[in-house]
Parts: structure tokens; sequence; C-alpha cells
């Protein structure tokens, strides 16, 4: 049985991604392995290479760094035996993640409270006009 295949083109928009991101995910070592080419040398992403993608655009996407990231992928494609590396990778980049939402949450607050105070000035405004 063959496993599905996506093109380059296809693969990006699958993830949302810009296929010069596909290419630099690759260039740069992010990937788990080389990507699979068909005979006329075009790039063929199967259902694992997207599952991994998908994993490095969620680190990426909530701020850990391409070091950071190559470090994992490195980590996971030399195999079993580096779990304790991988969790402490991960655990880190957990902490700084929930610091960074505290922050948001924060900031959030502070916006909600804003909003909060034209609301009501805009409500008292037009029960005096009526």
């Amino acid at each position: 049985m063959t496993r599905p295949v996506l093109t380059i083109a296809q693969a990006a928009a699958a993830l949302g991604l810009t296929i010069d991101t596909l290419r630099y995910y690759e260039r740069d070592g992010l990937l788990l392995r080389p990507v699979p080419r068909s005979a006329s040398g075009h790039r063929r992403y199967d259902e694992e290479d997207v599952h991994w993608i998908t994993l490095v655009t969620r680190l990426r996407s909530t701020g850990m760094p391409i070091r950071d990231v190559r470090r994992y992928a490195d980590l996971v494609r030399a195999g079993d035996g580096n779990e304790p590396e991988r969790l402490a990778l991960l655990q880190s980049h957990r902490e700084e993640v929930l610091r960074q939402l505290t922050e948001v949450t924060g900031h959030l607050g502070a916006i909600d409270h804003k909003i909060g105070i034209y609301e009501d000035r805009l409500r008292r405004a037009s029960q005096q006009s009526a």
C-alpha cells in the first residue's frame, strides 16, 4: 500500500505556510529526514512529514528559537535514549510560554478594563441624550 503524498505546494497550503518556509525548514535542519523526491525531483511530503512540520510550526508560533527547534529535531533524529533531554527542552519552552501567557493575559485585562470604561461612558452619554 502506498502512502498518500503531497507536493510542496499542496503541503504548504495544507499547513498554512509558504513554499519558501517549507524549503527553509528543510534547508535549516528542522525536518526529521530529507524530504523524499519523485523521479522528476519534486518534493513529496507524506503524513508523517506534515505531522512533524505541524509540530515545528507550533513550536515556532509559541516563540521557540530556531536553534532550540533544531536541537529538538536533532534529538528526535538521534532516536531513543535522549528522552530526558527532549523532555527538558520542551519543559523549558513550556515554562516560557506560560510566562508569556501570563503577561499577555495581564495586558488583555488592561485592555478589557479600558473597553469597559469607554462602553460605560458611551452608555451613559446615550442615556442622557435620550
